[in-house]
């Protein structure tokens, strides 16, 4: 399969603790929506809901998953996802080592 970078996404979500960062990446990887998903360390997230300055920890996913499969991701992550309004940003790649992008390709549920 011939593929370019821009077809993959890395998409960007907080989640509200590990327990639930580790059971949406196991979800979504075993759903083929993700090609892998990072859990990256806990990080303090400041930021504005319902009028008042709020802090709190969260644990940050970073998931690999291609443009076609994005928005069956995006609308698992809200179904999924503790939070009301869970933060879903996906970003395009713009290089990448050919062959990883034919395994995220391959890792993902043909859409």
């Amino acid at each position: 399969m011939t593929t370019t970078p821009t077809e993959i996404f890395i998409v960007w979500c907080n989640c509200p603790d590990a327990n639930s960062a580790t059971a949406l990446a196991s979800g979504l990887v075993k759903e083929k929506l993700a090609a892998c998903v990072n859990v990256l360390p806990a990080v303090q997230s400041i930021y504005h809901w319902e009028d008042r300055l709020e802090t709190a920890t969260e644990v940050p996913l970073m998931i690999k998953t291609t443009a076609a499969a994005y928005p069956k991701l995006e609308g698992w992550l809200q179904t999924h996802h503790p939070y009301t309004i869970p933060e879903i940003i996906a970003l395009p790649v713009t290089q990448g080592l050919p062959a990883y992008i034919a395994w995220v390709h391959d890792s993902i549920e043909k859409i």
